[in-house]
């Protein structure tokens, strides 16, 4: 896509989700969810939106979610509806 990447897109019936995914081995450098700075949520909602925008467009009735999945270490944690 351009001007943009989206690391996960799911859908479950009229539901679109947008998922940025976040990893570090450890907090030393701040935690996964620490990264997700205004630029980093500004670049995924561009992005997202745009898809969002295309597959709008060919069906109506779509909602859009993004979310938030953080990896440290082995330790998953999915963060719904965070932006």
């Amino acid at each position: 896509m351009r001007g943009g990447e989206l690391d996960i897109v799911l859908r479950k019936g009229k539901l679109v989700v947008v998922c940025e995914v976040k990893a570090r081995a450890s907090t030393h450098y701040g935690t996964p969810l620490e990264a997700m700075t205004p630029t980093k949520i500004a670049r995924v909602q561009r992005a997202g939106y745009a898809y969002f925008r295309q597959l709008s467009s060919q069906e109506k009735g779509l909602r859009l979610r993004f979310d938030v999945a953080t990896l440290l270490g082995t330790h998953l944690e999915v963060f719904e509806d965070l932006f």
